[in-house]
């Protein structure tokens, strides 16, 4: 029996991997579960699930969690705050840990995860984004294993040659191939990308994510951090990383061989599929999701990523090749500008214009620390808040 802590249960790979695990009752329990602030839906999680703790980082919520659990004469122990994040991540009793806490709340029991050697199911795109290098490190001195949850990471997992090496050309890897839905806007012209608003660009064509992934889709920064992720994940340089926007979401990633080989792995768009492979491995165990009918996906498209129309793709190649806390500046100024644009304070367009002008100004330095990263960050977010308070862009009409 694994027992499995999972970071952001109440967000959607939260969800589909209590649905992964409610499958499988023989071989995983759920020691605790975690969320910011979402009482109701954690509450529902601990009726059902019975873990052995509960995470709020929201101390209000905690308190409220704790006193709904005595009603229902629960045993539950509720912890709060990042230190309880980090000690559910870490005990001694859990072996897996899903690390699907969005933005960079997720680092800090990623990294206590790591250290503590556990098996991280990987869903925290910030984690490698804003600190590779120490992350990669904790995972090998910690003993850990790391499996990415990403659709896109963990099909190339999935076709990556069996042994385990250095660099891709010792495995005969030329390139890996990111595929990218397009998002929402793929056919929009630069006039109707100056009209989007938050409603529209919540409407993803082919998957259901979170707001912040949502939107990270439509501007193509999601695509973006992948690619930061691909090269810490699979020691890939930048140009050793394609994008190309598939929209059927069919293939969810390739790796190109220097034989001229291309492998990929399809299915439906479908997160539990990744989580299952993740949660079995090396076995594999049912997901739940429907087989792929190749029939009726009929015919498979593919087309470059215009990076003149969504510049985030470019900015986040631009971040890879600078090194250093250039990606820890485009994560964190993408944070605000998101979150920004969610709430209706800029245009769709000034989410690159913003990290363009922090990539610009903000020097990028060498990693020297979690607390330097933490620093940089911090200073990015209030690059980028200065910069939303002061532009000039009209609010979004609802």
């Amino acid at each position: 029996m694994q027992k499995v802590t999972i970071l952001g249960s109440t967000g959607t790979i939260g969800q589909q991997t209590l649905d992964v695990i409610s499958r499988h009752a023989s071989q995983f329990e759920v020691y605790a579960l975690a969320a910011n602030s979402r009482v109701d839906e954690i509450l529902q999680q601990c009726i059902a699930f019975n873990p052995r703790f509960a995470v709020l980082l929201d101390s209000v919520a905690a308190s409220k969690l704790r006193a709904l659990l005595k009603t229902h004469h629960s045993q539950v122990e509720v912890l709060e705050g990042m230190s309880g994040l980090e000690q559910i991540s870490s005990a001694t009793e859990v072996d897996v840990v899903m690390a699907a806490i969005v933005g960079a709340a997720g680092l800090k029991p990623a990294l206590a995860a790591a250290h503590a050697g556990k098996r991280i199911l990987l869903a925290n795109k910030e984690t490698l984004v804003m600190a590779g290098s120490l992350f990669m490190e904790a995972v090998k001195q910690g003993g850990a294993t790391l499996l990415p949850i990403d659709s896109e990471h963990n099909a190339i997992f999935q076709v990556m040659p069996l042994k385990q090496c250095e660099h891709l050309a010792e495995g005969g890897v030329r390139k890996i191939i990111l595929t990218a839905s397009g998002g929402p806007f793929r056919k929009y012209s630069n006039a109707q990308l100056q009209q989007v608003t938050t409603e529209l660009a919540l409407k993803h064509p082919n998957w259901v994510m979170g707001a912040k992934i949502t939107i990270d889709s439509a501007t193509l920064m999601n695509k973006g951090l992948e690619v930061i992720e691909a090269h810490w994940l699979f020691n890939a340089k930048p140009e050793q990383i394609d994008v190309v926007v598939h929209p059927q979401s069919v293939i969810h990633s390739m790796v190109e061989y220097i034989d001229g080989s291309v492998l990929a792995q399809l299915g439906n768009p479908d997160m539990r599929t990744p989580i299952a492979y993740a949660l079995g491995y090396p076995e594999r165990i049912a997901s739940g999701v429907a087989s792929l009918n190749l029939l009726e996906v009929a015919k498979l498209e593919f087309e470059a990523p215009d990076v003149e129309r969504f510049p985030c793709l470019r900015l986040a190649y631009d971040a890879l090749k600078q090194a250093g806390t250039a990606s820890t500046i485009l994560n964190a100024v993408n944070e605000v500008a998101v979150s920004a644009f969610l709430n209706k304070k800029i245009h769709f367009l000034d989410i690159s214009k913003v990290i363009e002008q922090a990539l610009t100004k903000m020097p990028s330095v060498a990693v020297e620390s979690l607390e330097h990263i933490l620093a940089v960050d911090a200073e990015a977010r209030t690059f980028a808040e200065h910069w939303i308070g002061s532009t000039q862009s009209k609010v979004l009409s609802a």
